[in-house]
């Protein structure tokens, strides 16, 4: 919560917390393990055609650090992000979740008026039942970088209740 909170304070354009550090919490949880084995960084994603520097977003970092010391943050505006990754130019954030790897990792979270947001274009089932499964982009042309992730990052090893969904 305190995480949201200092991204809400940012007031920045389509803002949330998403990817690794909302689905680790998830699987964390649905493995029994402790809020805090946190692994990875928080992933701040925003969407912002006039601020699209990446210099803005390293500054953006340094103000949530000075907020919260204890966390590893990483702030991508997603108006530029399609040009890393080869796609058309996304038209917001929860456009640009569509292009993720995984569908268990295209979710973020803010907080709203009075409870969470959440956005979450393949649905929040396949989070919540531990399927990992690549999102249809990651399941024919990128497929070989969602097989480096699940290797690299030790999926199957960390939450062993996974189930492993790759496209026949």
């Amino acid at each position: 919560m305190k995480a949201l909170s200092a991204v809400r304070a940012l007031e920045l354009n389509d803002s949330w917390i998403g990817a690794g550090f909302v689905r680790d919490a998830v699987w964390d949880h649905l493995h029994g393990y402790e809020p805090s084995r946190a692994l990875g960084d928080v992933d701040v994603v925003w969407f912002d055609h006039e601020h699209c520097c990446p210099d803005r977003d390293s500054y953006l970092e340094s103000k949530l650090k000075q907020q919260l010391p204890s966390l590893v943050w990483s702030v991508k505006n997603q108006a530029r992000m399609h040009q890393r990754n080869g796609d058309r130019p996304y038209t917001s954030t929860e456009n640009a979740l569509l292009h993720w790897p995984e569908t268990a990792t295209a979710v973020a979270v803010r907080l709203g008026d009075k409870s969470l947001d959440i956005i979450a274009p393949y649905g929040l089932s396949d989070l919540f039942e531990l399927l990992l499964r690549p999102t249809p982009t990651f399941e024919r042309d990128k497929f070989y970088a969602f097989e480096q992730r699940v290797t690299t990052k030790r999926w199957l090893e960390r939450y062993p209740g996974l189930q492993l969904i790759v496209p026949a």
